[in-house]
């Protein structure tokens, strides 16, 4: 009989790369997979997949009664579902699973994609941050089967809690075929439209690289505020918003752009750490990048050799757009680092990483 696994996130299961590679596994090595998120007034529909999904209508969209209903809601869903595993990924949805595990005795997998009270909303809320510290505090020494996206945060965690960490990387399925005509010098940018991101230092770049256009793909909190700043600029018809693409599309637009953009401000240590699904999702496509001086990130880029890191000094529109102007009308260097990106897809790829995961799954350990 298979193992039934709920995976449980706080998004509405559309873009979540990472969730879906997990689920898609899991599902493939004989587990029976249920994904459980949250359904927002904007959601597409989605597309047919290998593993069964639910997502739960919320009265609150945002703010601390958006957290507590969708625990609360949560709580009840699990409470009247059979599961062997259990799978709550970050914070934001651990508490709900932690007290079914502990009621029903059901195994749990931790999976946290993020240093979560780290992160800058929080950091500028301390009592909020607090709450959420607590909990973390409560919850994860009593963890006993833990993973995460990258080594920086995998020791973070062990040092603070004692705890082992294991590491599965945000690395996407590997492409092949992906050898396409260029649309002209496009910048790309995929991902949350949210504060830290340095999507306005793209913006505001742009009016010094007058041959060049920016695709932004994705939405988020602050996408109002940077349309307008876009729409104020000279270069305003070079800036495009592409809005939410399904991961079904998301790698053949990709492909056509010229330069991946990853320049997260070093804002906390949720940013410092970070290792975006977007700069490996670049990798993928062949395109070289730009990414922050940030620990995770640089280390990609220097161990690869697949583009270049902006240092601090340079996060001023006028030199950003240099750095950017260098890189592309240099034809040995971008050739250079493009063949970098195709040899390093090799190793970076869901294909190489699926195995540590079924293995976690596999590795029973006592409550």
């Amino acid at each position: 009989m298979k193992q039934k696994v709920i995976i449980s996130v706080i998004n509405d299961l559309s873009g979540d790369q990472r969730i879906h590679r997990i689920a898609s596994t899991l599902a493939e090595a004989g587990y029976e997979v249920l994904v459980v998120g949250r359904k927002l007034p904007n959601s597409i529909p989605l597309s047919d997949r290998t593993y069964q999904t639910h997502r739960m209508r919320l009265f609150f969209i945002r703010g601390k009664w958006f957290y507590l209903e969708f625990n609360f809601r949560l709580f009840w869903f699990l409470l009247f579902r059979k599961a062997d595993i259990l799978n709550a990924n970050d914070l934001d949805t651990l508490l709900a699973n932690f007290l079914i595990s502990r009621i029903k005795g059901t195994r749990l997998i931790y999976d946290s994609h993020e240093y979560f009270t780290e992160v800058p909303e929080l950091i500028a809320r301390p009592f909020t941050r607090n709450i959420w510290l607590r909990l973390e505090q409560w919850i994860f020494p009593r963890l006993n089967q833990i993973y995460t996206v990258n080594h920086s945060l995998a020791s973070i965690y062990s040092q603070k809690y004692q705890k082992e960490v294991q590491v599965i990387r945000n690395v996407p399925f590997y492409k092949t075929g992906i050898k396409k005509e260029k649309k002209g010098k496009i910048l790309i940018y995929q991902g949350a439209l949210n504060v830290g991101r340095g999507i306005e230092l793209m913006i505001r770049a742009m009016d010094y690289m007058p041959d060049i256009t920016l695709w932004i793909i994705g939405r988020g909190d602050i996408e109002e505020a940077l349309r307008k700043r876009a729409e104020s600029q000279k270069s305003s018809q070079q800036i495009i918003f592409k809005g939410f693409i399904p991961l079904e599309s998301l790698f053949e637009q990709t492909t056509e752009a010229y330069l991946g953009l990853s320049i997260e401000e070093n804002l906390g240590d949720n940013y410092r750490f970070a290792s975006p699904n977007k700069v490996y999702d670049y990798i993928q496509a062949g395109l070289p990048v730009l990414v922050s001086d940030l620990p995770e990130m640089r280390g990609l880029v220097e161990k690869y050799k697949v583009g270049e890191v902006l240092a601090e000094t340079e996060r001023e529109p006028e030199k950003f757009a240099a750095r950017i102007k260098e890189i592309l009308n240099n034809e040995e260097k971008y050739a250079h680092y493009q063949t970098h990106c195709l040899a390093a897809k090799e190793e970076l790829n869901w294909e190489k990483e699926r195995e540590k995961l079924i293995s976690i799954y596999q590795n029973q350990k006592e409550l």
